[in-house]
C-alpha cells in the first residue's frame, strides 16, 4: 500500500510538468507569412502631436474641476442636497441626469449648474421619480 502512495506522489508532478511543457508547445503557432518578431515588435509608434495631447489633458482636468464644483453646489443647496443627481462634464458642457422628486428640484439643479464657474452649457436630463 505504501508503495502505491509513493508512486502517486511521483506520477502527479511528472504529469503536471509534462502537461505544462506539452501545453506550451500546443499553443505555439507558426505563421510563415508573419514578419519575424524583431521587425514586428520594433516598429515606430505613430506620431503624436504633443500640443493636442496637452490641450485634451487640460480640458479633462478642467471638466473634472467643473464637475466637482457643480456637485458641491448641489450638495450645499437645501432643495437639491438629498437628490441623487449624476453630473457629467465634457468640454464645459454639464449634463445632469437621474431622478428627482419634483420639477422644482430639477429646475433648481439646472440653475445651480448654470451659475457654476466653468460651465458653458447645461443639458438637463433629470426625470421625475414616480411617487
Amino acid at each position: 500500500m505504501k508503495r502505491n502512495i509513493g508512486m502517486k506522489k511521483i506520477i502527479l508532478p511528472v504529469a503536471v510538468v509534462g502537461l505544462a511543457i506539452g501545453g506550451t508547445l500546443a499553443f505555439a503557432q507558426v505563421n510563415p507569412s508573419a514578419p519575424p518578431a524583431p521587425q514586428s515588435m520594433h516598429q515606430p509608434a505613430p506620431a503624436v502631436d504633443a500640443s493636442q495631447v496637452a490641450k485634451k489633458t487640460v480640458t479633462a482636468l478642467s471638466d473634472l474641476k467643473t464637475t466637482a464644483k457643480v456637485k458641491a453646489a448641489l450638495m450645499g443647496d437645501k432643495l437639491t442636497a438629498d437628490s441623487h443627481i449624476h453630473v457629467g462634464t465634457a468640454a464645459g458642457v454639464v449634463t445632469l441626469s437621474g431622478n428627482v422628486v419634483s420639477p422644482y428640484v430639477a429646475a433648481r439643479a439646472e440653475q445651480l449648474a448654470k451659475q457654476t464657474e466653468g460651465v458653458k452649457e447645461v443639458v438637463n436630463n433629470l426625470k421625475l421619480s414616480p411617487s
